[in-house]
């Protein structure tokens, strides 16, 4: 076990290997050894602390992979502030929210993304900012929130810009850091996500540095991430999957990172070739858009060797792509969740292939897993299904301000119960089989929607699937499909349904089957499912309508 802060991690990385590469950001053109970056990070933790933050204090950060998100994710690691991750499809209700729920002193935002102004946004929610002094800030609605620093060149009413702080930190000694860096604890929570709120409000889950930190050096380790190594960032920061898996995984072996502002499949696969890069992260729909570019052919990927496939099912063709076409042989498939760190299970890179796409691996180092009976903590055995429930260093440390939702996530005995169904084989090997809430039952019949979606995903038009329930007044609920063809072809319903005939059950066969052109998706690259499954409701009934 690391009993390491992440401050205190890049430290030792950068003086170790001060000149190695730790930063490249090859759209601007920009690098830095570990050296420059440690450097970097202490002055704007030094910064910070002239604001006036003090160790324990929630800091919001909302923009994409920008340099300054790297830089904050260190800097608050070393003075001790709690980041807390916004995501970038947040509006102006989302953001309220979370800026409310978090008690946050503080945000750091950019000032457009996409089609949306974030300034315009923040000014909405806070008109007060307009007439304030920067620092100043006194908000009927968000009566925490004080300080808004800027990322950009323009100047707004109210706000500190990035310069500002640079500025400021200059005034603050290297001594008066480090005192404050030696009275941080590895305890100590320092980063702070929301999770996904299908159901519900969002939580901001609690995460300390033990547990982000051991977290993404056993993910290293199971991927064979080593100094050496160049790793394309492609997924969010502000998911566990960017600053864990991703960046924080990178620091705890002093390899290389290599983000992408904003994912498209071209730059991703040009970074790849560029800046031969070994690994390379991304979520299923990431590596559906990367094998499926018009160009993917004309690119050299044979520096690619590992990297992890994670956040949502990944289809076995896909995995079987990634390895063949990409050359990435030793890619692992990862599962977990926020409330874990966040992962749970891993492939390694030595698993034979059946094992890397047909499970989500076994427990990481120092983690305990289980299958129980849902709704139990009973332990069931090998080879049945039930609920996973972790324990170890990596379960999380609550839900920020709410007791409740804690308690109702993590047992007395300190088992985590993730709401996922899985399979647990005698090896230790996991599959996640889908979950408690996605489950559809049909007539009395248990049907998983992920065994559907695998098979098919075998169909040679379809690119990708998903599988939900929806309400039926006769079986209490039938099985609803949604496809997406690959480019170029062309397909009906009645030969979906004519593929499953004899090769599935007949009461796993979808009753309705709609194609589409996209899924909606949360801006981690996550399926939201439950949208889908809103659609097809009205897709029947407007069916039945017709029909009348």
């Amino acid at each position: 076990m690391l009993k390491s802060t992440v401050g205190a991690l890049l430290a030792e990385k950068a003086k170790l290997h001060p000149n190695h590469e730790a930063v490249v950001y090859p759209e601007l053109g920009l690098r830095l050894t570990y050296e420059q970056f440690d450097q970097q990070c202490r002055n704007v933790a030094k910064g910070l602390m002239k604001l006036g933050l003090e160790k324990g204090e929630n800091i919001a950060v909302w923009a994409t992979n920008k340099p300054e998100w790297l830089t904050c994710q260190f800097a608050t690691g070393k003075m001790g502030a709690v980041l807390v991750t916004v995501n970038t499809n947040y509006r102006t209700a989302e953001l309220e929210y979370l800026l409310k729920q978090s008690e946050s002193t503080t945000i750091i935002l950019m000032e457009t993304f996409r089609d949306a102004s974030y300034i315009e946004m923040l000014y909405e929610i806070v008109p007060e900012l307009n007439k304030s002094e920067p620092g100043q800030l006194n908000s009927e609605r968000l009566p925490f929130l004080k300080n808004v620093i800027v990322l950009g060149e323009n100047r707004y009413p109210g706000t500190f810009s990035w310069d500002d702080i640079l500025k400021m930190g200059e005034s603050v000694s290297e001594e008066l850091l480090d005192q404050r860096m030696n009275s941080l604890d590895s305890d100590d929570v320092i980063n702070m996500q929301y999770t996904s709120g299908t159901t519900g409000f969002p939580k901001g889950v609690m995460l300390t540095h033990s547990n982000i930190v051991n977290n993404a050096y056993n993910i290293a380790n199971c991927m064979k991430l080593e100094r050496e190594d160049r790793l394309c960032i492609p997924v969010p920061f502000f998911h566990c999957f960017g600053c864990v898996l991703g960046t924080l995984a990178c620091v705890s072996v002093g390899a290389t990172m290599v983000p992408i502002q904003e994912f498209s499949p071209k730059k991703v696969l040009q970074a790849v070739q560029d800046e031969k890069c070994t690994g390379l992260h991304g979520v299923p729909t990431m590596f559906i858009a990367e094998l499926n570019d018009p160009e993917f052919n004309q690119y050299d990927l044979s520096s690619l060797r590992t990297g992890i496939m994670a956040g949502s099912n990944c289809p076995i063709e896909v995995m079987k792509a990634v390895i063949e076409k990409m050359g990435a042989s030793e890619i692992t498939i990862a599962y977990g969740q926020t409330e874990s760190s966040p992962v749970i299970t891993q492939t390694r890179t030595d698993d034979p292939i059946e094992l890397r796409v047909e499970s989500v691996g076994k427990a990481l180092p120092q983690v305990e897993v289980k299958i129980v009976e849902p709704g139990t903590s009973n332990e069931v055995p090998r080879g049945t299904q039930g609920e996973l429930c972790t324990r170890g260093y990596h379960v999380m440390k609550g839900y920020y301000n709410n007791p409740e939702a804690t308690q109702d996530a993590i047992d007395e005995d300190g088992w985590l119960h993730t709401g996922d169904l899985a399979v647990m084989d005698e090896n230790g090997y996991c599959k996640i089989t889908g979950r408690l809430k996605d489950m559809i039952i049909r007539g009395g019949e248990n049907i998983y929607p992920r065994e559907i979606e695998e098979f098919l995903y075998t169909h040679p038009k379809v690119l990708d699937v998903q599988v939900v329930g929806v309400p039926d007044s006769v079986y209490g609920e039938e099985v609803s499909a949604w496809i997406i063809l690959k480019e170029g072809q062309q397909s009906s319903v009645d030969e979906i349904k004519d593929y499953c005939k004899g090769k599935i059950s007949r009461h796993k066969i979808p009753k309705y089957i709609d194609f589409t052109e996209a899924y909606p998706m949360t801006a981690s690259g996550k399926i939201q499912k439950y949208r889908l499954r809103e659609q097809a409701i009205e897709n029947v009934k407007l069916m039945n309508e017709s029909i009348l």
